[in-house]
């Protein structure tokens, strides 16, 4: 492939790694890679963390058949290798996976998100719909629903006029079963009264004003009663919710918690302006809204990619590349009539053998549909290989739900495959760098 030229290309610059994706795979391989002192530049959209519910899931649900819960999420992963799975797990120790769990969680939480995980244990989580999300790494401010749900103490659950897709009525009538001494209120939110429809960032924002907690307190505690906690729609701010959390338990007197919404989320907003902001003061290179639009291979073998579209053209070299571009949603993966493909490197894929097959006749199988399973295959060291095990580039490296031979929505094991994955595959691309460098001076 022959690559235009570019004003803005530097033959003599070459990056160590190049992160095309900005979901919490490419989010976690950037920060993975800047920490082990490695030049990263990352290209991406917008990235599927505002689509996160800012939980992180390990392993919940397996094998899918059954819809076996696991609160173990490590024995659930030990299932999957006993029964010979393919799922990318497989191809990583435990402890590789709970080290790249240690390493983000260290870092969201010196920012001050405090995610709290229990080692061995996934907790109960209530979601906006009434129902319970069983997960492995919870953020700070959704902590003291995981306590209040286990204890089924009197909470509050409080919901905004205009506010789409959350009710605290439809939260309690679904858990009346399980959590019968919950009991729904509905404000006005401050500022907001007239408005048939409000948004949940706009809300967030304006709980950043001190003036703003203050008139919400007063709406909200003569409704608390006998209720020893209060839970809000998640939008207790954006950038300082632990401060602002902490400011409307001490005006209302009991614990408060934040309940997960639909996407697009606050939660995952927070998680993109934490890496948005806290990556390049490590030593990212971010693009932010730029994709990666062709790519090509230099004489010595590194990667030039080219960046942007026409009239904002970049060329980047890079001596490794991590794939974490997603499945359709991120357009890592397309497809036609005639099948799916990796549309960047044109990489071959787990798929079904044809368009016909790719979805089963009832639609909520019990086991999914084959097209969720769908994507890359990679070897031991997460590089892409051909449909005959071959390596099809050594210095290209993939991670995140682009792989295959996983259902990471009904298994809940998304944010934890984009996070260990992208762990293994920063680790072995560095380790290929050191072997490469052995090779050349013998």
């Amino acid at each position: 492939m022959t690559l235009p030229k570019s004003h803005n290309y530097d033959p003599k610059h070459i990056f160590d790694i190049m992160v095309i994706g900005s979901g919490i795979a490419g989010m976690a391989a950037s920060l993975y890679a800047v920490n082990r002192g490695l030049s990263t530049v990352q290209a991406g959209s917008a990235g599927g963390t505002l689509f996160t519910s800012g939980l992180l899931d390990l392993m919940a649900v397996y094998p899918l058949t059954e819809k076996r819960l696991w609160i173990d999420p490590w024995e659930g992963i030990e299932a999957l290798r006993r029964d010979g799975s393919r799922h990318p797990y497989t191809r990583i120790s435990n402890e590789d996976i709970e080290k790249a769990f240690e390493e983000i969680v260290a870092f969201l939480n010196a920012v001050g998100m405090n995610f709290r995980c229990e080692k061995n244990r996934n907790v109960q989580v209530i979601t906006s719909m009434g129902t319970q999300k069983c997960t492995y790494c919870v953020p700070g401010s959704m902590w003291h629903a995981v306590e209040a749900f286990e204890k089924k103490e009197p909470c509050l659950i409080a919901d905004f006029r205009g506010l789409k897709e959350f009710s605290a009525r439809q939260i309690v009538a679904s858990l009346k079963r399980e959590w019968p001494s919950a009991r729904p209120a509905r404000v006005i939110f401050p500022g907001m009264a007239g408005r048939d429809e409000v948004h949940a960032v706009h809300l967030a924002q304006a709980l950043e004003l001190s003036e703003t907690r203050v008139a919400l307190a007063g709406l909200v505690k003569p409704e608390i009663r006998e209720a020893r906690s209060v839970g809000f729609p998640a939008v207790l701010g954006i950038k300082r919710t632990g401060a602002i959390l902490a400011h409307l338990e001490k005006l209302m007197g009991v614990p408060v918690f934040e309940i997960p919404t639909m996407p697009a989320s606050v939660p995952g907003f927070r998680l993109k302006e934490v890496f948005d902001s806290e990556l390049p003061k490590r030593g990212l290179l971010r693009l932010i809204d730029k994709r990666v639009e062709s790519v090509a291979r230099s004489a010595s073998g590194n990667f030039l990619l080219r960046i942007g579209g026409p009239d904002s053209e970049q060329l980047i070299q890079a001596r490794g590349v991590i794939l974490a571009t997603g499945r359709f949603m991120g357009k890592g993966l397309l497809s036609t009539r005639e099948g799916i493909y990796e549309p960047l490197f044109n990489l071959p894929l787990h798929q079904p053998a044809g368009r016909v097959s790719w979805h089963h006749v009832q639609f909520l199988h019990p086991a999914g549909h084959p097209i969720n399973c769908a994507g890359v295959e990679v070897d031991d060291l997460f590089r892409p290989v051909d449909r005959t095990g071959r390596v099809i580039h050594d210095n290209l490296f993939a991670a995140g739900i682009i792989l295959a031979h996983q259902d990471w929505m009904r298994m809940k094991c998304g944010s934890g495959l984009a996070i260990a994955t992208a762990y293994a595959a920063v680790n072995a691309c560095m380790d290929s760098f050191i072997n490469k460098s052995d090779r050349d001076t013998a």
